[in-house]
């Protein structure tokens, strides 16, 4: 059936429901599995609020901080790959948005499933937030198991 998995994360408890999940089908089907956390593209509003928290570099410094939590995220992972008795690989994507990093992820891997939670965010929130779920399930070649 499925031999690599991939399970993207972005840490939040309701992802985290999704990373066991794809573990668990990656050991009922001896499957290896990846892990992907993908960090978005700086924005200028982003940069003004650390300029303004008083940042010297502020490209600098947002790339620090979203390197600490994307390795945050994907040690957390790992623990729970190690309990679980699956190999699973880690993978950082920076500068990318969400469903594009996981779907290049996914082509890059050679992986045959993406395993990610949805928010499950409806009407006019989904509409002005966007659904980037939705986005991998439309865009991407392989089959992806959503996990709400």
């Amino acid at each position: 059936m499925f031999k690599h998995i991939l399970i993207a994360t972005d840490g939040s408890e309701l992802a985290d429901k999704a990373v066991v999940r794809g573990l668990a089908l990656a050991k009922a089907l001896n499957a290896k599995a990846t892990a992907v956390t993908v960090t978005e593209p700086w924005d200028a509003l982003s940069m003004a609020a650390i300029a303004e928290a008083q940042g010297r570099n502020p490209i600098d410094d947002y790339e620090a901080r979203m390197t600490a939590a994307a390795s945050r995220i994907l040690s957390s992972v790992g623990e729970k790959a190690k309990q679980l008795d699956v190999r699973c690989a880690t993978l950082h994507v920076n500068d990318r948005h969400p469903a594009e990093g996981i779907i290049e992820t996914a082509q890059a891997q050679m992986c045959d499933l993406v395993v990610m939670a949805s928010h499950g965010r409806r009407g006019l929130a989904r509409l002005l937030i966007g659904s980037q779920a939705n986005r991998v399930v439309t865009l991407s070649p392989v089959p992806v198991l959503v996990c709400r």
